[in-house]
């Protein structure tokens, strides 16, 4: 057996059992080449290189335990190995904090955000940080900026440390503790915020996998929006005057409408649309 038969059988298993995807991979084949690349101790960018590589029985072996783990429990992939990828970064992940998915992570590594900042942007907030991923990014796409992140969980903080320190960030972001924007220093230039959105609706109806999450990092109440009411509200003392608010708020669109039918956003292409993620500017949420 080789690896992409390996990666073929899995992918098989994968489909069969109807597990979800979602935390990392949208498809059966790409969730199994993840799975069998990791175990085998391959790079996860060099299938082609090692397709045709021989598997002995031990390895096939270790691999198929792992397909049937993530079969049988239900946890995303990310959680079965610890790391999750964003715009070619890695990132340590755990239960601890939900799986890095953000669609602000493309828009800042495509300069979607810069015409927006400037050399007034100097400190940035990534607000619900979760794993410190966004920040991160931040950071490294914006050398010169101070990056703050903040969540309420001291779990998912914990979490974001070891990214911070992975990446050999920790002079120029901090961790705060902080129910929504409560306990952090603004003024901010920027801040970015990957919320809890989900409605309940769509809560009840998610697959195990996203129940193996922390709750408190998905679900936004009724109509998803309550985070979001309290954040905009907000915000303006928080931001600096040509501060933006860079929102991500999924599938919530029609929602978030309908709670703020008269504020001025401006949407944000992503490879998912122009629905997902909205920009807000100190101007349009003061007024």
């Amino acid at each position: 057996m080789t690896v992409i038969e390996l990666i073929e059988a899995s992918a098989k298993r994968l489909g069969e059992a109807g597990v979800a995807f979602g935390h990392g991979t949208t498809n059966a084949f790409d969730e199994a080449a993840w799975l069998v690349l990791w175990r085998l101790g391959l790079p996860l960018d060099a299938l082609d290189e090692v397709a045709r590589r021989p598997v002995t029985t031990e390895e096939a072996e270790r691999v198929q335990a792992l397909v049937a783990e993530r079969i049988t429990t239900r946890r995303p992939a990310a959680y079965l190995t610890q790391e999750a990828w964003l715009q070619g970064v890695a990132f340590h992940v755990d239960e601890r904090s939900i799986v890095p998915r953000s669609f602000i992570a493309e828009l800042i590594a495509d300069g979607s955000i810069d015409p927006w900042l400037g050399e007034h942007t100097r400190r940035v907030l990534d607000l619900c940080t979760g794993n410190g991923s966004l920040a991160v990014l931040a950071a490294m796409a914006w050398p010169e900026v101070a990056v703050d992140a903040s969540d309420l969980s001291a779990e998912a903080l914990a979490v974001a440390r070891i990214n911070v320190e992975k990446h050999d960030l920790h002079d120029r972001v901090r961790l705060l503790q902080s129910d929504g924007l409560a306990a952090v220093h603004g003024p901010y230039d920027l801040i970015l915020c990957n919320p809890p959105y989900v409605n309940a609706a769509s809560m009840a109806a998610l697959p195990p996998e996203y129940g193996a999450e922390p709750a408190l990092a998905l679900a936004g109440g009724e109509d998803g929006m309550d985070f979001v009411r309290r954040l905009l509200h907000e915000a303006p003392e928080h931001l600096s005057e040509a501060g933006v608010l860079v929102l991500e708020i999924g599938n919530e669109r029609a929602h978030f409408e309908a709670a703020f039918p008269r504020l001025e956003a401006v949407w944000l292409e992503t490879s998912a649309g122009d629905d997902q993620v909205l920009l807000l500017t100190r101007e349009a949420l003061a007024s």
